[in-house]
């Protein structure tokens, strides 16, 4: 996720100074993946590596980074066992850095790649005691040695790929289902389009930022919805799900199409649907009822967690 792009340029923008810390090789079992960060102010602090003793140490160091006038990066090595007594057993290589106005020209342009939906290489060129950075085209892999295996001394070079362009999921209703989907998918790496009828809009969805179309409307942006579009239906009507269900399937190159309802519900949709001209692999790609089928409950909250655990899930596995 690159929202730490934006909070770190609003902030050097505005003359402060912090200080980011990066995760930038991890070996074996670790809380975080490569590029986990936290962007630490000297009170207070937004993200996380993970939690526990290493982040602990991660924001002293920072804190300490910032008392410095000439120092503006640490690199080390945290093997987790043995050094902070975490149980993870891995070993962790944490870049601190500090940012401020000097840092504005890299993260503009970071900014921009994220704008454009580019992908892109964060590069650091590290000589002694100074660290460079930039920003280059492209993404990919990250390259083999960021495991902390090259001695510290020796690094001239990190370099991490991000990709910006998260997967698009629009949601259709704006009942209590709907409302609990886009809470839970708020924090989460997905474009949310939150798409509503007038007549699904209910008193209690009061401060939606639902987007409110007829029903006509709702249809034609299925059919408008960019290919590998993940969907999820959930509105006030049985026709009108049917209708959004029927448009996707028409279409046929979504990523996901989920269908907020029981079996019954199906069974009846999927007869309807054969009257329509679908076929059985056609149908087979609907996935009615949502979520993870060993969850019970049909509590709103439990319902949406469950789909995001599901489409956390097929993204990841596309990846």
């Amino acid at each position: 996720m690159s929202e730490w792009i934006d909070q770190a340029l609003a902030a050097v923008t505005r003359g402060e100074q912090l200080a980011m810390a990066t995760v930038v090789g991890a070996q074996g079992s670790t809380p975080r993946e490569i590029g986990a960060r936290m962007l630490v102010w000297p009170d207070h602090f937004t993200g996380t590596i993970g939690g526990g003793s290493l982040e602990r140490q991660a924001l002293d160091q920072a804190r300490k980074l910032l008392t410095h006038d000439t120092r503006r990066h640490a690199l080390q090595d945290y093997p987790l066992g043995p050094l902070l007594g975490q149980c993870c057993g891995g070993r962790v290589r944490l870049l601190v850095e500090r940012l401020d106005a000097e840092s504005a020209p890299w993260l503009a342009d970071a900014a921009q790649a994220c704008e454009q939906g580019q992908p892109f290489r964060l590069q650091a060129a590290i000589d002694g005691a100074n660290l460079t950075r930039s920003v280059a085209a492209g993404g990919g892999e990250d390259p083999a040695d960021n495991v902390p295996r090259i001695p510290i001394p020796e690094v001239r070079t990190l370099s991490e790929a991000i990709t910006p362009a998260k997967p698009r999921l629009v949601i259709f209703g704006a009942g209590h289902v709907g409302q609990a989907v886009a809470r839970a998918f708020a924090p989460l790496p997905f474009h949310l389009d939150w798409l509503a009828s007038r007549e699904d809009l209910r008193p209690e969805a009061g401060g939606t930022q639902a987007t409110i179309l007829d029903e006509d409307d709702l249809e034609a942006c299925v059919s408008a919805a960019p290919a590998g579009t993940l969907l999820a239906i959930f509105t006030h009507s049985h026709d009108l799900d049917y209708r959004l269900t029927r448009a996707a399937l028409a279409r046929g190159d979504f990523g996901y199409l989920g269908l907020i309802g029981s079996r019954t519900k199906r069974a009846r949709f999927e007869s309807r649907l054969r009257d329509d001209g679908f076929s059985d692999a056609d149908l087979a790609r609907l996935i009615c009822p949502i979520g993870i089928p060993t969850l019970k409950s049909k509590a709103p909250a439990v319902i949406a967690v469950s789909l995001a655990a599901e489409l956390l899930a097929l993204t990841e596995a596309s990846e």
